[in-house]
Parts: structure tokens; sequence; C-alpha cells
């Protein structure tokens, strides 16, 4: 990597906070520094736009949030700016081959987290994430039409993958399907994954991709290492996921997200 990096655009969840969702003190630091240099910041996630505001507002971010992936971009105020919903014949099958897997289904849609049970497997994690309640409910219904994002959910990690090779099979392009978490799988409209995001901000901000450094940890932020200019893997990240970076941080519970900006970008000399 070589010249200016004019925008950062991070993972959340494993990534920007640690596993316990802390964002620490070092973390907002080299955020206001990126600022304070004129390098612009961006957040994205497979959470909700809402469930991100608890990093939104300590960082004072003013660029888009891309939320569920890059399904619904928001400002930082929650005002909507573009979504990417499911057609509702993807969704209905998405629905079916996860039900056939035996994995629990969610259902994002509009403002509304829909869940079959209250006491589902991560339903509680998720929810001190996001910072608010499902709806619960065993039938979709109208919800399925507007769509944003489909999760299967099982902690037998085995069926995950089965499940995740299973669906992008069955659906092909006509969704995106990537496990967010080893316990996650997340479908979405098929422009709605990280690199659409790279794509979508570089639309929306006039940034050229070969000009953005991302930073993530998951399998699905390959998507966006490939398309921006630098890109830097967590070091709790696989090795498939290192391999595709072009430089490995710290873990995330080791300041990874504020070394990798230090080393990399601050005292890079790409900035």
């Amino acid at each position: 990597m070589s010249g200016k990096i004019e925008l950062v655009l991070a993972d959340v969840d494993g990534t920007l906070v640690t596993k316990e969702k802390i964002l620490t003190e070092r973390a907002v630091r080299a955020v206001r520094e990126l600022r304070r240099r004129g390098i612009r910041f961006a957040i994205t996630s497979g959470r909700p736009p809402k469930g991100m505001e608890m990093v939104i507002r300590p960082l004072e971010i003013t660029e888009p949030v891309a939320g569920f992936n890059g399904g619904l971009f928001t400002r930082p105020d929650m005002t909507p700016i573009e979504a990417r919903t499911l057609p509702r014949a993807v969704a209905d099958k998405t629905v079916s081959i996860l039900r056939d897997h035996k994995v629990d289904v969610w259902v994002y849609s509009g403002e509304d987290w829909l869940v079959p049970v209250r006491d589902g497997p991560h339903v509680a994690r998720e929810e001190w994430t996001v910072k608010f309640p499902p709806k619960v409910t065993s039938d979709f219904g109208a919800a399925l039409d507007a769509a944003v994002k489909i999760v299967g959910v099982s902690d037998d990690t085995g069926l995950m993958a089965r499940c995740e090779r299973d669906v992008q099979e069955a659906l092909g392009d006509t969704a995106s399907a990537a496990r967010s978490q080893p316990y996650y799988l997340d479908v979405t409209h098929p422009d709605a994954n990280k690199g659409g995001v790279v794509a979508s901000l570089s639309r929306m901000l006039g940034i050229a991709p070969e000009t953005m450094a991302t930073l993530g940890d998951q399998p699905n932020d390959v998507l966006m290492f490939r398309r921006s200019g630098m890109s830097i893997a967590m070091g709790q990240a696989s090795d498939e996921v290192k391999a595709a970076a072009t430089f490995v941080s710290t873990s995330s519970e080791e300041e990874g997200f504020a070394t990798a900006i230090e080393r990399h970008i601050l005292d890079g000399g790409a900035s």
C-alpha cells in the first residue's frame, strides 16, 4: 500500500469493540487522531444501525452507517439513506431452508427484530449487544415483505457450516449468505455485503476504494478486504482471514483496532 488513506472502514464486533462489547479509550483516541489528520471514519456491521449507537455517539461519527452488512445505510441520527431488502420469494425460500436444517430463524424487517422463542440460542446476548428487545412470533408474515436480513442461529458449528453451503448453493446470486460468527448465518440482498459497503461508501462520499483501509476479523470481512487499498485483520481471526489481509494486528482483546490504526495508518506513512 502506498499513498494517502482517506477513509477507514471498521467492522464493529471483534474489531472495534472487544468480545464484551467494550469500546476502549485507546480506540476512541485513535479515531479522534484520524479525524484530526483529515481521515474519515465509518463503521459497518451485521447489527441493525440502531444497534451501533453505543459506538456512534462516543466516536462522534458523521459518515453513513452501514447496518446489516450494507443492507441498510443511515445517517448517524438513524435517518435512512438507502435500504436493500430481500425479494419476498427469496426470503420465503431462505426461511424454509433454515427451518429444514433445524436452526433458529431471526428476521430483521424495518425496525423490528423477530425471533421464534424468547430464550433461544444467543437471543439474550444479541439483545445485550444491540440494546433493544426482539418481538417473539412463530409467523413472520408480512415482515418477509421487507426483510433486510434473515439469520440462521445454532451452536452446532458443523451444522452451521453445512447450512451456509446449502443456502449459498440454493440461493445462488439472488442473495448474499455468509457467517458473521461461527453460530450466525446472515442472509441479505446480494449487494448487501461488506464488499458492497466499500462500493457504496465510495459512491456516496466520492472516495476511491484504493484510498480506503478496512479492518475486520470474520470471513465476511474478506469481501471488503478485497475491494479496499489496505486491509487489516485482527489477531484472533482465522488463518484464511489473515491471509486475505494486507496486515495482521493484535487481537481485539489486546487493543487490536487501536494498534492497527496507530501502526499502519497514523505512523505508517499512509496518512
